[in-house]
Formats: C-alpha cells, sequence, structure tokens
C-alpha cells in the first residue's frame, strides 16, 4: 500500500528529503527559544534542509514535583506561531488534553501526542479533528503494529495527516531499546515514519529524582535510522545540555548539529540513489 505524504507547514514528510524535527526540550524562556530557532534556521539553511522548530510549552512528564515545566499552552503556542511566522518555518509541540489542542491547532502547524499519552482516545480523537497534522509517539509499551489502532481513531475523526514516531522500547528498569526493525514494520502499514533520536537514549527515572541519559549515542542511533529508512529525524537539542532545564542528558549540543546534519543527509542520499 503506497505511503500518503504528510504535510507539515510548507514542507513534506515522506518524500525524498529527510524531514528533520529540531529544537530544545522545553521553552526555557522567550528569550531563549528564539535564540535557539534562528540559530537553527541559520544551521539548516546552510546545510540545505529542511526543518520543523520543536520546543514544547509544558514538560507534563517529569520523574520529580520540583521539576521545571515551563509555561502554559497559550503562551507557549502564541510565542512558536510568532517564531514559525518570523522565520517562515513549521512549528510544533507537545499537547496534553482535548482543551490544549483547541488553544495549540490554530498556532502551530504539527500537533504532537506524548508517547505515555497515546493512546488516549479523547486525545486523539481532537488531534485527528484539529486540522493539524498530527505527529503520535509511539508508546514505550506499544508493539510497532499496535500503531494501526491509533492510526484508525485519527481516520476515523478526519485527520488530514498524521504519522508516527518511533522513540524506545521499555527494556528492563531503567533503559530502553531502539529497534530499527520498527521502522520498516510501520512503513508496512502504509504510515510516514520519523525517528527520535534524543528521546531513544533516555535512561527514564534513571537519576533517581530525574530522567538521565546517553546522549552521546544519540547520532548512533539517528545513522542507523536513516540507514534503516526513516522519513524524517527528531533531535532535541541546545547550546548547553549540561544547563539545560529539562532532558538535559538527552540533547545533542548545538555546535555538533551540523555534522551530524550533513552524514544523516549523506546517508539518506545513499540509500535512495
Amino acid at each position: 500500500m503506497p505511503r500518503r505524504v504528510v504535510k507539515i507547514g510548507r514542507h513534506t514528510l515522506g518524500g525524498r528529503k529527510l524531514l528533520f524535527l529540531l529544537g530544545p526540550c522545553v521553552i526555557e524562556t522567550p528569550a531563549f527559544t528564539r535564540r535557539m530557532a534562528r540559530k537553527l534556521h541559520t544551521i539548516c539553511r546552510d546545510e540545505g534542509v529542511d526543518f520543523v522548530f520543536k520546543a514544547s510549552y509544558d514538560k507534563a512528564n517529569r520523574t520529580s514535583v520540583s521539576s521545571f515545566r515551563g509555561t502554559d499552552a497559550r503562551d507557549g503556542c502564541e510565542l512558536l506561531a510568532e517564531i514559525g511566522g518570523e522565520l517562515g518555518v513549521p512549528v510544533t509541540t507537545d499537547v496534553h488534553t482535548p482543551q490544549e489542542i483547541e488553544i495549540a491547532a490554530p498556532l502551530v502547524d504539527l500537533i504532537q501526542i506524548p508517547a505515555f499519552l497515546c493512546r488516549q482516545t479523547d486525545l486523539i480523537l481532537a488531534a485527528g479533528a484539529s486540522g493539524c497534522a498530527v505527529n503520535v509517539k509511539k508508546g514505550q509499551f506499544l508493539a510497532p503494529w499496535d500503531v494501526k489502532n491509533i492510526a484508525k481513531k485519527l481516520e476515523n475523526a478526519g485527520s488530514k495527516g498524521f504519522c508516527f514516531t518511533e522513540r524506545g522500547t521499555t527494556f528492563g528498569y531503567n533503559n530502553l531499546v531502539a529497534d530499527m526493525r520498527a521502522i520498516f514494520w510501520m512503513q508496512q502499514l502504509s504510515y510516514q515514519v520519523v525517528f527520535d533520536a534524543t528521546h531513544s537514549v533516555q535512561r527514564p527515572g534513571g537519576a533517581g529524582d530525574r530522567t538521565g541519559g546517553d546522549g552521546e549515542l544519540a547520532p548512533v542511533l539517528a545513522r542507523a535510522a536513516v540507514a534503516a529508512g526513516c522519513d524524517g529525524v527528531f533531535i532535541e537539542t541546545h547550546e548547553n545540555p549540561a544547563k539545560a532545564l529539562s532532558d538535559g542528558p538527552n540533547q545533542i549540543p548545538l555546535r555538533a548539529l551540523p555534522k551530524l546534519l550533513r552524514q544523516l543527509t549523506r546517508i539518506r542520499h545513499e540509500i535512495l540513489r
């Protein structure tokens, strides 16, 4: 069955070109978020790649009650809309409730469903009916072929376009494993597939009161996923991951991103020759 391309703003997921979803984990401050977006815009322009700018307004799934979360939905989505308009790039963020989707849908280009919420029917139906493209993070607890049930919910709601993101599967305690076969199996079901390189190297709760991670492995998994044929790559990046307010151990330093984008683009070119 042919896979339908997904339109995300001015870009396409599912063509010959990789689409990158790039940005910091969370909106730390408006100034930081704007600065990151501008730097990423310059990097992607120089490397000749298409990207969607990503930043979460609220990290609702945190290990500790004292962890930094972000801002509220309206302020965050309005900021993202301003950034997208200024730079001419599509923007995306997580949503957690149908009410948040009502706020986000007029302001962002791609609605992202967090992995832990991927089976929440009301949330999925609201996303599908929103008029936005939808990116569903495959839950750490799901087999790749189980996403077909999520797809049916989105289709039933009249979704105009959706994709799934592979972001690792629970592997024992405080660890994930990325099975590259999942990319092939989900594509065989006719879906576009993004690979989340940075969340796949998380160690959930692995640092006691916070999530740990193996950020140095994120480029390794990204290269493997592109070789396996994924349609897009999701990467969280930060100016200084050691000082990030959320998911620092997983994020790729911004200075390392241009080289990685070049590597991934070359791999894509080779497998499509």
